[in-house]
Protein backbone atom coordinates (compact mmCIF):
# COMPACT_ATOMS: atom_id res chain seq x y z
CA UNK A 1 0.00 0.00 0.00
CA UNK A 2 1.61 2.93 -1.18
CA UNK A 3 2.62 6.18 1.28
CA UNK A 4 1.73 4.32 4.75
CA UNK A 5 5.30 4.86 5.71
CA UNK A 6 7.16 8.00 5.25
CA UNK A 7 9.64 7.81 2.73
CA UNK A 8 11.54 11.47 2.32
CA UNK A 9 13.54 10.35 -0.72
CA UNK A 10 13.69 11.12 -4.15
CA UNK A 11 11.17 14.18 -5.89
CA UNK A 12 12.85 17.41 -5.05
CA UNK A 13 17.05 17.12 -5.11
CA UNK A 14 17.47 20.12 -2.64
CA UNK A 15 15.58 21.64 0.26
CA UNK A 16 13.77 24.55 -0.66
CA UNK A 17 14.70 27.42 1.19
CA UNK A 18 12.80 31.01 1.82
CA UNK A 19 15.98 32.20 -0.72
CA UNK A 20 14.78 29.68 -3.35
CA UNK A 21 11.75 30.86 -3.42
CA UNK A 22 12.56 34.26 -4.42
CA UNK A 23 15.03 33.44 -6.56
CA UNK A 24 11.89 31.33 -8.21
CA UNK A 25 10.45 34.81 -8.44
CA UNK A 26 9.22 36.21 -11.97
CA UNK A 27 11.09 33.18 -13.42
CA UNK A 28 8.94 29.64 -12.53
CA UNK A 29 5.71 29.58 -10.84
CA UNK A 30 6.43 27.41 -7.19
CA UNK A 31 3.28 24.86 -5.64
CA UNK A 32 2.69 24.93 -1.93
CA UNK A 33 -0.02 22.27 -0.94
CA UNK A 34 -2.29 22.80 2.63
CA UNK A 35 -1.27 19.38 4.51
CA UNK A 36 -1.34 17.44 7.50
CA UNK A 37 0.53 14.05 7.76
CA UNK A 38 3.78 12.74 7.29
CA UNK A 39 2.85 10.25 4.61
CA UNK A 40 0.94 13.15 2.40
CA UNK A 41 4.17 15.60 3.27
CA UNK A 42 6.31 12.58 1.93
CA UNK A 43 4.13 12.28 -1.27
CA UNK A 44 4.34 16.08 -1.18
CA UNK A 45 8.08 15.85 -1.70
CA UNK A 46 8.11 13.02 -4.34
CA UNK A 47 5.99 15.26 -6.32
CA UNK A 48 8.71 18.10 -6.05
CA UNK A 49 6.06 20.10 -4.45
CA UNK A 50 8.31 23.33 -3.54
CA UNK A 51 6.28 24.44 0.27
CA UNK A 52 4.16 22.98 2.40
CA UNK A 53 1.70 24.44 4.84
CA UNK A 54 0.04 23.19 8.08
CA UNK A 55 -2.65 25.31 7.78
CA UNK A 56 -4.97 25.60 11.02
CA UNK A 57 -7.82 24.56 8.14
CA UNK A 58 -7.08 21.34 9.39
CA UNK A 59 -9.63 22.12 12.59
CA UNK A 60 -12.35 21.61 9.78
CA UNK A 61 -10.96 19.23 7.08
CA UNK A 62 -9.17 16.85 9.74
CA UNK A 63 -10.78 17.55 13.12
CA UNK A 64 -14.51 18.08 12.19
CA UNK A 65 -15.08 21.83 13.58
CA UNK A 66 -17.19 24.33 11.65
CA UNK A 67 -14.58 26.70 11.75
CA UNK A 68 -10.90 27.13 12.57
CA UNK A 69 -11.61 28.91 15.58
CA UNK A 70 -11.07 26.02 18.29
CA UNK A 71 -7.88 24.85 16.69
CA UNK A 72 -5.24 25.19 19.66
CA UNK A 73 -1.69 24.99 19.39
CA UNK A 74 -1.03 22.11 20.83
CA UNK A 75 -3.24 20.81 17.73
CA UNK A 76 -1.08 22.35 15.55
CA UNK A 77 2.40 21.52 16.72
CA UNK A 78 1.37 17.57 16.93
CA UNK A 79 0.56 18.29 12.88
CA UNK A 80 3.61 19.95 12.30
CA UNK A 81 5.88 17.30 13.94
CA UNK A 82 4.46 14.73 11.88
CA UNK A 83 4.73 17.02 8.54
CA UNK A 84 8.48 17.74 9.22
CA UNK A 85 9.15 14.23 10.09
CA UNK A 86 7.55 13.17 6.49
CA UNK A 87 9.46 15.77 4.19
CA UNK A 88 12.83 16.90 4.62
CA UNK A 89 13.24 18.97 1.43
CA UNK A 90 10.12 21.02 1.14
CA UNK A 91 9.41 24.21 2.76
CA UNK A 92 7.57 23.93 5.93
CA UNK A 93 4.96 26.36 7.16
CA UNK A 94 2.97 26.18 10.22
CA UNK A 95 -0.22 28.36 11.12
CA UNK A 96 -0.56 30.51 14.07
CA UNK A 97 -3.82 29.50 15.21
CA UNK A 98 -6.72 32.27 16.61
CA UNK A 99 -5.60 34.49 19.27
CA UNK A 100 -2.30 33.44 19.42
CA UNK A 101 -0.06 36.06 18.27
CA UNK A 102 -2.48 39.15 19.41
CA UNK A 103 0.60 40.98 20.36
CA UNK A 104 4.21 40.68 19.03
CA UNK A 105 5.61 39.68 22.44
CA UNK A 106 2.53 36.64 22.26
CA UNK A 107 3.60 35.81 18.86
CA UNK A 108 7.26 35.25 19.07
CA UNK A 109 6.75 33.03 21.79
CA UNK A 110 4.33 30.70 19.59
CA UNK A 111 6.48 31.32 16.88
CA UNK A 112 9.26 29.76 18.94
CA UNK A 113 7.07 26.97 19.24
CA UNK A 114 5.83 25.99 15.51
CA UNK A 115 9.90 26.13 14.40
CA UNK A 116 11.09 24.15 17.46
CA UNK A 117 8.29 21.45 16.10
CA UNK A 118 9.94 21.51 12.27
CA UNK A 119 8.86 24.83 10.68
CA UNK A 120 10.46 26.83 8.60
CA UNK A 121 8.59 29.59 8.40
CA UNK A 122 5.06 30.94 10.23
CA UNK A 123 1.86 32.32 9.04
CA UNK A 124 -0.10 34.49 10.42
CA UNK A 125 -3.65 36.13 9.73
CA UNK A 126 -4.31 40.11 9.14
CA UNK A 127 -3.11 43.21 7.88
CA UNK A 128 -1.54 46.50 8.93
CA UNK A 129 -2.11 45.65 12.11
CA UNK A 130 1.12 42.95 12.21
CA UNK A 131 3.78 45.11 11.09
CA UNK A 132 5.37 45.40 14.27
CA UNK A 133 4.86 41.50 15.38
CA UNK A 134 6.08 40.72 11.55
CA UNK A 135 8.78 43.28 12.04
CA UNK A 136 9.89 41.47 15.44
CA UNK A 137 9.89 38.20 14.12
CA UNK A 138 11.62 38.39 11.25
CA UNK A 139 13.83 40.87 13.25
CA UNK A 140 14.87 37.72 15.84
CA UNK A 141 15.34 35.06 12.30
CA UNK A 142 11.66 33.86 12.21
CA UNK A 143 10.65 33.90 8.59
CA UNK A 144 7.19 35.38 8.52
CA UNK A 145 4.44 34.65 6.09
CA UNK A 146 1.59 37.24 6.01
CA UNK A 147 -2.08 35.85 4.90
CA UNK A 148 -4.56 38.70 3.65
CA UNK A 149 -7.60 38.77 2.22
CA UNK A 150 -10.25 36.41 3.05
CA UNK A 151 -8.57 35.84 6.65
CA UNK A 152 -10.79 32.32 7.77
CA UNK A 153 -9.65 33.33 11.82
CA UNK A 154 -11.97 36.49 10.95
CA UNK A 155 -14.75 34.32 9.54
CA UNK A 156 -17.13 36.27 11.81
CA UNK A 157 -16.35 39.13 11.68
CA UNK A 158 -16.89 38.94 7.61
CA UNK A 159 -20.03 37.39 8.33
CA UNK A 160 -18.57 33.93 6.20
CA UNK A 161 -16.41 32.92 3.70
CA UNK A 162 -16.44 35.84 1.41
CA UNK A 163 -14.54 37.07 -1.51
CA UNK A 164 -12.78 40.35 -0.38
CA UNK A 165 -11.65 43.28 -1.98
CA UNK A 166 -14.39 43.55 -4.38
CA UNK A 167 -15.26 47.25 -3.49
CA UNK A 168 -12.26 49.93 -4.72
CA UNK A 169 -12.13 50.97 -0.80
CA UNK A 170 -11.50 47.54 0.42
CA UNK A 171 -9.34 47.25 -2.31
CA UNK A 172 -7.29 49.63 -1.73
CA UNK A 173 -7.16 48.73 2.13
CA UNK A 174 -5.59 45.65 1.01
CA UNK A 175 -2.98 46.57 -1.50
CA UNK A 176 -1.92 48.92 0.95
CA UNK A 177 -1.81 46.18 4.12
CA UNK A 178 0.51 44.42 1.53
CA UNK A 179 2.85 47.18 1.09
CA UNK A 180 3.11 47.45 4.52
CA UNK A 181 3.92 44.09 5.40
CA UNK A 182 6.40 44.19 3.04
CA UNK A 183 8.76 46.90 4.41
CA UNK A 184 7.83 45.39 7.65
CA UNK A 185 9.65 42.24 6.86
CA UNK A 186 7.44 39.50 5.18
CA UNK A 187 9.36 36.65 3.87
CA UNK A 188 5.93 35.73 1.89
CA UNK A 189 2.81 36.89 1.07
CA UNK A 190 -0.61 34.63 0.73
CA UNK A 191 -3.57 36.62 -0.48
CA UNK A 192 -7.42 34.71 -0.39
CA UNK A 193 -10.32 35.39 -2.29
CA UNK A 194 -10.12 38.35 -3.94
CA UNK A 195 -11.10 39.25 -7.42
CA UNK A 196 -7.98 38.44 -10.30
CA UNK A 197 -7.18 41.39 -10.65
CA UNK A 198 -6.75 42.34 -7.50
CA UNK A 199 -4.46 39.46 -6.85
CA UNK A 200 -2.34 40.89 -9.94
CA UNK A 201 -2.11 44.58 -8.84
CA UNK A 202 -0.52 43.25 -5.37
CA UNK A 203 1.57 40.81 -6.81
CA UNK A 204 2.87 43.99 -9.40
CA UNK A 205 3.48 45.90 -6.09
CA UNK A 206 5.12 43.24 -4.12
CA UNK A 207 9.05 42.75 -3.25
CA UNK A 208 8.66 39.01 -2.07
CA UNK A 209 6.74 36.25 -3.95
CA UNK A 210 2.91 36.01 -3.89
CA UNK A 211 1.32 32.87 -2.98
CA UNK A 212 -2.58 32.91 -4.06
CA UNK A 213 -5.80 30.92 -3.62
CA UNK A 214 -8.73 32.11 -5.60
CA UNK A 215 -6.44 35.11 -6.22
CA UNK A 216 -6.27 34.75 -10.03
CA UNK A 217 -3.40 33.27 -12.20
CA UNK A 218 -0.63 36.00 -12.06
CA UNK A 219 0.74 35.45 -8.51
CA UNK A 220 4.14 33.77 -8.08
CA UNK A 221 2.71 30.52 -6.68
CA UNK A 222 -0.50 28.79 -5.95
CA UNK A 223 -1.85 26.96 -2.51
CA UNK A 224 -4.44 24.06 -2.06
CA UNK A 225 -5.55 22.69 0.47
CA UNK A 226 -5.03 18.68 0.26
CA UNK A 227 -8.62 17.57 0.78
CA UNK A 228 -9.85 19.84 -2.73
CA UNK A 229 -7.18 18.28 -4.74
CA UNK A 230 -8.36 15.15 -3.58
CA UNK A 231 -12.05 15.89 -4.04
CA UNK A 232 -13.26 15.17 -0.33
CA UNK A 233 -14.30 18.88 0.28
CA UNK A 234 -18.08 17.98 0.68
CA UNK A 235 -19.01 21.52 -0.94
CA UNK A 236 -15.57 22.25 -2.38
CA UNK A 237 -15.01 26.08 -3.16
CA UNK A 238 -15.01 27.87 -6.55
CA UNK A 239 -11.11 28.26 -6.32
CA UNK A 240 -10.39 24.48 -5.98
CA UNK A 241 -10.07 21.50 -8.20
CA UNK A 242 -10.56 18.07 -7.73
CA UNK A 243 -7.20 16.30 -9.50
CA UNK A 244 -7.79 13.08 -8.47
CA UNK A 245 -11.47 12.77 -10.32
CA UNK A 246 -8.92 13.37 -13.64
CA UNK A 247 -6.27 11.41 -12.73
CA UNK A 248 -7.47 8.43 -10.39
CA UNK A 249 -5.32 8.10 -8.34
CA UNK A 250 -3.69 10.49 -5.21
CA UNK A 251 -0.12 10.39 -6.53
CA UNK A 252 -1.08 11.45 -10.03
CA UNK A 253 -3.39 13.93 -8.21
CA UNK A 254 -0.77 15.89 -6.19
CA UNK A 255 1.34 15.50 -9.72
CA UNK A 256 -1.45 16.65 -11.89
CA UNK A 257 -1.80 19.86 -9.56
CA UNK A 258 1.78 20.83 -9.31
CA UNK A 259 2.56 20.78 -13.49
CA UNK A 260 -1.10 22.21 -14.04
CA UNK A 261 0.63 25.41 -11.51
CA UNK A 262 3.63 25.34 -13.54
CA UNK A 263 2.21 25.02 -16.66
CA UNK A 264 -0.05 27.97 -15.74
CA UNK A 265 -2.71 26.04 -16.51
CA UNK A 266 -4.31 26.19 -13.11
CA UNK A 267 -6.20 27.96 -11.62
CA UNK A 268 -8.33 28.83 -15.28
CA UNK A 269 -10.91 31.16 -15.44
CA UNK A 270 -13.81 29.07 -13.75
CA UNK A 271 -11.50 28.75 -10.23
CA UNK A 272 -11.01 32.39 -10.01
CA UNK A 273 -13.33 35.45 -8.79
CA UNK A 274 -14.11 38.79 -10.86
Amino acid sequence: MPYVQADNSGGLEKKITVHTLQQMRGREKFVMVSLYDAPMAAMAQKCSVEAVLIGDSLGMTVLGYDSVIPVTMEQMIYHVEAVARGNNKSLIIGDLPFMTYATPEQALSNATRIMQAGAHMVKIEGGAWLADTVRMLSDRGIPVCAHIGLTPQSVHKFGGFRVQGRDQERADTLLSDAKCLNRAGADLLLIECVPAWLGTAITQASDIPVVGIGAGSDTDAQVLVINDILGLTPQPPKFSKNFLEETGNIPGAMQKYRDDVKAGVFPSEVHTFS
